[in-house]
């Protein structure tokens, strides 16, 4: 057959079921073209190495969960800590639905393989930066009190609703079966603590 007939996506889409079970490093080429079905010869003729086979399967994730997980809709015209409260939920159920996928993200950005440092960063950081933007975008909206630094403050907020959410998905990612009073224990502990921000903790 030739070589450009074989359908990527149908490349991708085996080899991201490899990294979702194996890992990136614990992941040979041998795997990945056994799984696609292919030789490596071919495989390597889409794709130019692991890393860039690695690479083109995390955009689809990215993808796939930016639309299904409807960011950009999200932002628009909402009070902020309502929708960072969506999307929290969103995002823990999403994942909740898709273990594999949530797998590969999670190494890809919380336990990023040495060897794919760099290439994340230059790649993903605009992404990250941008989603960030987003978010600081609707932040302008919260009216402060006088002298509260508008910066520092989106920081704090950020760092705890960060700490939640990956406290979540990580305890997710170990056990896939939480039931839905986990998450709204989850919730319950995380708006104390935004509370706590929002209204102060001294009398």
């Amino acid at each position: 057959m030739p070589l450009q007939l074989y359908d990527k996506d149908k490349i991708l889409d085996a080899c991201f079921e490899v990294f979702a079970i194996h890992g990136y490093a614990n992941t040979s080429t041998t795997m990945l073209a056994e799984a696609a079905g292919i030789s490596k010869a071919l495989i390597f003729h889409h794709f130019n190495n692991k890393k860039d086979l690695y690479l083109s399967v995390l955009d689809r994730c990215i993808e796939k969960g930016r639309i299904e997980m409807g960011f950009d809709t999200l932002l628009e015209n909402q009070d902020f800590f309502e929708a960072k409260e969506k999307f929290s939920i969103i995002k823990v159920n999403y994942y909740k639905k898709n273990p594999k996928l949530m797998k590969v993200m999670m190494e890809a950005f919380y336990e990023t393989p040495v060897e794919l440092k760099t290439e994340i960063q230059n790649k993903y950081g605009m992404l990250l930066d941008g989603n960030e933007k987003a978010w600081k975008k609707l932040f302008e909206k919260v009216d402060l009190r006088e002298n509260v630094n508008r910066e520092q403050a989106f920081r704090l907020v950020m760092l705890t609703l960060d700490y939640f959410d990956n406290k979540y998905l990580a305890d997710l990612e170990n056990n896939n079966d939480f039931e839905e009073v986990y998450l709204n224990e989850f919730l319950s502990e995380r708006n104390s603590f935004l509370s706590m921000i929002r209204f102060g903790i001294e009398r």
